[in-house]
């Protein structure tokens, strides 16, 4: 099913005239530099594609013919290559390069035998039968990159002083295409047509920790893999259109400039739709860093997913087919981490609870950041999402687009930071309440589920305690202005997990500061609160709490704070007014 997917949007993008997507045996490629010639085969000039300074210079990427899969051996690209196959150069002393200059050579000769495309490369075969190193040695001016070419051994292809084209390969592209028809071979396995059956697949690059050089998604390179006597990929015959189809449109969704990509810890994870829809368009939002000239894009993705939904202009796209993918590197392979498919409106609805889930009250001047970038952040050492477990990242994607349970490592990690930073942020108390909620409805326990602000009514002893410290703090804040660290700095860590060693300490402590306290409506108030508190508490306070009730402690804690909060603006209102 995937690679079935990956062809047809391979057709999908083949259709569109703006997508620029390379046709069958060809790929886009950035090449550095393009050797310029006569039409009678003498060097002319050097060209440099590259644009930006020092490393972060770029070269210009030229549709040519698909790399050859070198595996081992020799084989030679046509029309570019590197300079050891395409100008016979030799800058890391190879001993065969005689060989690979004679296989690039070889392969103009056998592709364009014809006598009308054999007139188009004559040019360039005359160039490299004549010393095409000592050619552009001769010109002094091309000194300065010539050795920087030689020394990134860097990949160049040729241009015909006087063509309209950029380089030879688009110039030979009809022939090229025309040199591939055929109807031999097999029954391929995911167009249903007859085709030659590729042997190899073009290796797949871009996923995050795989070989530089690119990694295979499909591959049987040992005999234990094989089987029926058929020897590497002819035993799942894939037709050579369909795996250059699947392996050039997977290598865009994966390219450096791709919008269809995103990184879930060590997934590397692409989506697409079967056809274009603005959900596509926003997908990557719910997940992604938000880039810095538009640090809103994910609070404005959230806004029109719940515009379509709640309005019921889900358009035409609703039943649209959309497909997700996560790939982990895997020595020299591609593992499939995960793989779902569905309709739109299916994606949009499991991403609508997961925002639900994770809604909690907020100060007004919390713009309401949900994406998965800062619930990683969240829970990371120094807010650094690299610190997160590179697995949990890829449980969160597949819990948010399945509507499962949301892995207990999430709960695990949000409470060890929050101990650690002795704080409960409005993203932390998001993470707790939508890992519990949801596991209330998944296994229909009877647990009161956890609501957005402060519920009074909830009498878990978890809840209440959060609440109670909460409240605590308070009475030490107003009663010592200006103090610089207060119980929460000393005491959270102690008192959400183990709250009878701390909490009649604390107790004691708050006389005194209610004993500093000047305005007598306020005492009453802070007592009153206390009161309704302990009703919920019980008699006795709890020796431990487990890692759910510390969960809920520190949601108590914040909804109450949030709670206070609002309470003191409202009184300052008033005095205003």
């Amino acid at each position: 099913m995937i690679l079935q997917a990956l062809y047809d949007y391979y057709q999908r993008k083949a259709a569109a005239p703006d997508s620029n997507i390379a046709p069958e045996g060809f790929e886009w490629k950035e090449i550095p530099f393009v050797i310029v010639i006569d039409k009678e085969g003498n060097f002319v000039a050097l060209e440099d594609t590259r644009e930006g300074d020092g490393k972060k210079k770029r070269a210009k990427p030229f549709l040519v013919p698909a790399a050859e899969k070198k595996t081992v051996g020799i084989k030679a690209n046509l029309l570019w290559d590197n300079v050891e196959y395409a100008l016979g150069a030799n800058p890391r002393d190879r001993k065969d390069i005689d060989a690979r200059k004679n296989a690039f050579l070889n392969r103009l000769h056998e592709t364009f035998s014809d006598e009308t495309s054999a007139s188009f490369v004559a040019p360039l075969i005359e160039f490299l039968q004549h010393n095409p190193m000592e050619q552009i040695n001769s010109k002094e001016s091309e000194n300065e990159l010539l050795k920087e070419l030689l020394e990134n051994n860097a990949n160049v292809t040729f241009r015909v002083l006087g063509s309209q084209n950029t380089n030879l390969c688009e110039t030979m592209k009809p022939y090229i295409l025309k040199n591939q028809e055929s109807d031999e071979g097999e029954i391929c396995l995911v167009s249903g047509n007859r085709e030659p059956i590729a042997r190899l697949n073009v290796s797949i690059k871009g996923v995050r920790g795989a070989q530089s050089s690119g990694a295979a998604l499909v591959s049987f390179n040992l005999k234990a893999f094989e089987s029926y006597g058929k020897s590497q990929n002819f035993n799942a015959p894939m037709g050579e259109p369909a795996a250059f189809a699947y392996t050039t449109v997977l290598n865009l969704l994966l390219g450096k400039d791709s919008k269809n990509k995103v990184q879930a810890g060590d997934a590397t994870t692409v989506f697409w739709a079967k056809k274009p829809t603005v959900f596509e368009d926003i997908f990557p939002s719910f997940f992604a860093f938000p880039p810095k000239d538009d640090p809103d894009t994910d609070v404005r993705a959230v806004k029109a997913l719940y515009d379509g939904v709640f309005t019921g202009h889900t358009g035409s796209d609703s039943l649209t087919r959309f497909y997700v993918l996560g790939l982990a590197p895997n020595a020299a392979r591609l593992s499939v981490r995960f793989w779902h498919e569905g309709v739109v409106q299916d994606f949009a609805e499991k991403i609508r609870q997961h925002f639900d889930d994770l809604n909690i009250i907020r100060s007004p001047k919390d713009n309401g950041r949900y994406a998965l970038f800062w619930i990683l952040s969240a829970m990371a050492l120094e807010n650094k999402v690299d610190n997160v477990p590179p697995n949990l990242s890829g449980q969160i994607v597949q819990a948010v687009l399945t509507g499962s349970l949301y892995p207990a490592t999430m709960l695990q990690q949000t409470i060890r930071r929050v101990r650690a930073t002795r704080d409960v942020t409005r993203i932390q108390a998001g993470i707790l309440k939508a890992y519990l909620n949801r596991y209330y409805r998944i296994h229909s326990t009877k647990e009161k589920e956890i609501t957005v602000a402060l519920d009074t009514a909830n009498n878990n002893p978890g809840y209440r305690l959060g609440r109670l410290f909460a409240v605590l703090e308070k009475i030490q804040e107003e009663a010592n202005p200006g103090l610089n660290a207060t119980i929460r700095d000393r005491f959270y860590g102690a008192a959400s997990s183990s709250p009878v060693t701390v909490f009649p300490q604390l107790l004691k402590l708050k006389n005194h500061h209610l004993a500093k306290l000047e305005n007598v409506g306020r005492k009453i108030n802070f007592e009153r609160m206390l009161t309704e508190i302990f009703d919920g508490i019980g008699s006795e306070m709890p020796p431990h709490l487990s890692m759910e009730d510390q969960s809920r402690f520190a949601i108590g804690y914040y909804h109450q704070r949030q709670a206070l909060f609002s309470s003191s603006s409202n009184n300052e209102n008033k005095k205003e007014g």
